[in-house]
């Protein structure tokens, strides 16, 4: 019986983050309890533990007075958030290179080939990201932050990079970016100088890489 209801729960759990991060559920969207049960066919009870779950990992808001709601948006809000995922995803990204752990340098190969290999775009629609790439492109990321020894750090850093997908989703700077960047060359950049333990030059690659995005977003958000 407990593995039933925590499969629900996890089934739930997934459709209301990928309604999140689709847009479906709107930033600042109170989220109530009445049309929530009806959309995803769930108790109050299993929905509470859900949004719960999801304010954990920095997609849903809770306070006494509004209750739960999707997290708003600002561009003050993006820009505190990419400081702070500088600040300690190179310092998750230093540690795992000091460590020197192999297996962990076999990972990041493995899923940087994975992430070379897999097309960005739609076919069908340029302007979509194909979900194959998003896959590829979080593994990517995940093996980067998952050298550096610590539960605690590596937690921190994949809750700011999932705040971080709210601003990639939302914003329609994302299906512009290509022109004015490589994705792939800064990639096998972070890539490079991660294997050749090269900390500083590691750390600096993904600061950039974390600090274009955001600058491209800003600029098409101030675009008439």
């Amino acid at each position: 019986m407990p593995t039933s209801a925590k499969t629900r729960t996890d089934e739930v759990l997934d459709r209301v983050r990928a309604d999140i991060l689709g847009g479906r559920l709107a930033p600042g969207e109170r989220l109530k309890f009445a049309p929530l049960c009806q959309a995803y066919d769930a108790s109050v009870g299993l929905l509470r533990e859900v949004l719960s779950r999801l304010a954990e990992q920095g997609l849903v808001l809770a306070s006494p007075q509004v209750g739960f709601q999707v997290t708003p948006i600002s561009v003050d809000d993006l820009l505190d958030l990419t400081s702070t995922r500088m600040d300690i995803e190179g310092l998750a990204l230093r540690r795992g290179i000091e460590r020197g752990d192999t297996a962990w340098r076999a990972r990041l190969v493995a899923t940087h080939f994975t992430l070379a290999d897999t097309p960005r775009r739609d076919q069908a629609d340029p302007t979509r990201v194909t979900p194959a790439w998003e896959i590829a492109h979080a593994d990517f990321h995940d093996a980067l932050l998952s050298g550096c020894g610590s539960p605690r750090l590596y937690a921190i850093a994949t809750a700011l990079r999932t705040s971080a997908c709210l601003y990639r989703r939302w914003s329609e700077a994302i299906d512009a970016t290509d022109a004015a960047r490589d994705p792939a060359l800064e990639h096998a950049t972070i890539l490079r100088h991660t294997i050749d333990g090269e900390a500083d030059a590691a750390v600096a690659a993904l600061a950039a890489h974390i600090e274009l995005t955001t600058t491209l977003i800003v600029a098409s958000r101030k675009s008439p």
